[in-house]
């Protein structure tokens, strides 16, 4: 009843002018359960053409620790401890190199559903978080499979800890999922700077508040590197320190987007 005053129709077309429509709690809800319609089916699309690639996508993510292995006099070979352990692994490699081709789409709906509650100059910035945020998931995922990995398996295989009679013979499922966790943690983690520049031009968080944050970043680095691998130090530190650079990235970003939107105006030649 209070919506029909004057003071409430006023409101409601300021909203309207400025692009923000009015939702109410349904509407959101409605408009989650269509965007996690549209990214599952554009999720099942990819996981299609992601099995007829599952295998050599595969081979890619187990190539660090075949080089590993040689490099360290071992022969490169895992385990199955069940029969079902290799087409296991095939599927979990085809769904991780899904996530990688429908990416995009994803973070497309992702940022569609936020912004439905923005206001329409705001909603440029979803234009730009959308693709970024894709690329920084692929950039993620590929620096650890390319650039990380390699290392970590490298100082895993050369590792000597005095016993004479260990013998390394790892399984493929555990190997597997060692390599897709923490390729999709890195995934994950290389979003920051989208997340530091969105919660900043929205206001939720000024630059002089992450600035002086620093310090807690650093540990808090650590700590979200030691929930989201495995518990051993050498992966902690490899996702914690790319981790407090990328929000140091985020930072300066900020800060070029406000120099930009702040500089005066060119005067008449």
């Amino acid at each position: 009843m209070l919506d029909h005053t004057p003071e409430c129709r006023a409101a409601s077309r300021a909203r309207e002018a400025d692009g923000l429509a009015r939702m109410s709690l349904g509407d959101h809800l409605e408009e989650l359960r269509l965007r996690l319609i549209y990214a599952l089916a554009g999720l099942a699309i990819a996981f299609a053409v992601a099995l007829t690639a599952g295998k050599g996508f595969a081979r890619l993510i187990l190539s660090p620790y075949a080089a590993a292995m040689r490099s360290a006099g071992m022969a490169a070979k895992l385990q199955a401890f069940q029969p079902a352990e290799p087409f296991g692994a095939y599927l979990k490699a085809a769904f991780v190199l899904a996530l990688l081709l429908s990416a995009p789409w994803l973070f497309y709906q992702i940022w569609a559903f936020v912004a439905a509650g923005l206001h329409r100059h705001e909603r440029r910035f979803v234009l730009l978080a959308a693709p970024a945020s894709a690329a920084l998931f692929a950039a993620g995922v590929l620096f650890f499979l390319l650039g990380v990995a390699p290392w970590v398996f490298r100082f895993f295989m050369q590792f000597n800890p005095g016993i004479d009679y260990l013998t390394y013979q790892p399984g493929i499922d555990n190997t597997v999922d060692f390599i897709l966790w923490l390729a999709l943690a890195f995934g994950l983690a290389f979003q920051t700077p989208i997340a530091i520049v969105f919660a900043e031009r929205m206001g939720l968080v000024s630059l002089g508040a992450l600035r002086r944050a620093r310090k807690y970043i650093f540990l808090a680095s650590f700590v979200v590197g030691a929930v989201l691998t495995p518990p051993d130090v050498l992966s902690q530190v490899a996702l914690a320190l790319p981790l407090y650079v990328l929000y140091e990235g985020g930072l300066a970003a900020s800060r070029l987007r406000r120099y930009w939107r702040e500089r005066p105006a060119p005067g008449p030649a």
